[in-house]
């Protein structure tokens, strides 16, 4: 899988259009498999607006139409969604952390959407100094990705854990120490290294939105 850069362009959500658009993403990525806990995730909620959280929407350069979509969400205000289903040790808790949720793809998109997605969670962790990231996965598919871009199961093999903010749906625990993983690309030679390590793409808000805080949205949340 070799990502086409100049195909995909991945932002952040600054406006209430970006967060329907994002809405609708997860939408068509969940509905279908996930029934009413994948229809909740069409709505927007009060984690999509609140300051220590980030929404990533990827679009088709040539239509400008949403085919992806990812959440941040760091420690500065709250803990992680995460930990109130697994207890993270001392290393993780103490140190800037963040998770990824949310993520979602068109069904029939690009399959490198994907790794367009992770690559601007992973540019958004190093431009906030993010030093572990957190991410689970309720498909050994997903599961799959995950490793293949370095990151650790935390779990024994194969164990996975409800999570409240996912249904209850059992997922699989993954983490990622970003500097370290940083250095295994470089001296393995991996093969997504060029790709994962290039300037970021990450496109911002505009410096009026960013003096005023993130997310300049005023969507009614769920």
């Amino acid at each position: 899988m070799t990502p086409c850069a100049s195909r995909f362009a991945v932002q952040i959500a600054t406006t209430d259009d970006d967060l329907r658009d994002a809405c609708r993403v997860r939408m068509a990525g969940y509905g279908h498999h996930l029934g009413e806990v994948g229809a909740s995730f069409g709505q927007v909620d009060h984690l999509d607006v609140a300051d220590d959280v980030a929404v990533l929407i990827c679009r088709d350069t040539d239509t400008g139409e949403p085919v992806g979509t990812v959440r941040i969400q760091t420690h500065e205000r709250h803990p992680l969604q995460v930990e109130r289903c697994v207890i993270l040790p001392h290393q993780i808790t103490s140190a800037a952390r963040a998770e990824a949720t949310r993520l979602a793809v068109l069904p029939g998109a690009d399959a490198s959407v994907k790794l367009h997605l992770m690559k601007a969670v992973y540019d958004y962790c190093e431009a906030h100094a993010i030093e572990w990231l957190v991410i689970c996965a309720r498909s050994q598919s997903l599961a799959r990705t995950y490793r293949m871009l370095g990151f650790q199961d935390y779990l024994a093999p194969g164990q996975m854990v409800p999570l409240t903010y996912a249904g209850n749906i059992p997922h699989l625990v993954f983490t990622m120490n970003l500097p370290q993983t940083r250095q295994v690309w470089e001296q393995a030679g991996h093969r997504l290294q060029q790709f994962m390590l290039a300037p970021s793409r990450l496109v911002s808000a505009p410096a009026q939105e960013q003096s005023a805080g993130l997310p300049a949205v005023a969507v009614q949340v769920a």
